[in-house]
């Protein structure tokens, strides 16, 4: 479309959505994707909650999403994993700095190691950070440098 060649272009462009926020229940997922093919970082004013802004940076389909919150942490969680892996809506996670890597090493687990992620971060705070890529790119990136924040979690849903 005219406003994904002028992003690609390098214009300086704002998506605003009569409808709310930019992406949900609309295909403004296409041009955050399209920005983010072209390594055009993108943005998003935050609301009440964490998770929207996370869920329009990431680059996934949200026209259908589940919000999981945060997993159980011992007792059934291993049985909700099982089932989420045949989720194929894009799912929403929280988690703590101190269990980031063991959910996304679970994830890996349970759903391989090439389903795309997007990690966000200290959403709206001076430190915030989205790192996106596959379980196993991202997974060594938390590996690698200390995870710090709060954290949301994108995933991919299993393809259809």
């Amino acid at each position: 479309s005219y406003i994904v060649k002028k992003i690609v272009e390098g214009s300086n462009m704002a998506l605003i959505s009569d409808a709310g926020v930019p992406g949900i229940s609309d295909p403004g997922f296409l041009i955050v994707r399209t920005c983010l093919e072209n390594n055009i970082e993108t943005e998003c004013l935050p609301g009440p909650t964490a998770f929207v802004p996370a869920l329009v940076v990431s680059g996934l389909p949200i026209d259908k999403f589940i919000f999981e919150g945060f997993l159980p942490a011992k007792k059934g969680r291993k049985s909700r994993l099982e089932k989420l892996a045949l989720e194929s809506r894009t799912m929403v996670f929280y988690e703590s700095p101190y269990r980031v890597i063991k959910t996304l090493d679970q994830f890996s687990q349970f759903m391989g190691e090439d389903r795309y992620v997007s990690v966000s971060r200290e959403i709206s705070k001076k430190f915030e950070q989205t790192v996106r890529g596959s379980l196993s790119e991202v997974i060594t990136h938390f590996k690698e440098k200390d995870p710090k924040g709060e954290f949301v979690i994108i995933l991919e849903g299993k393809k259809e």
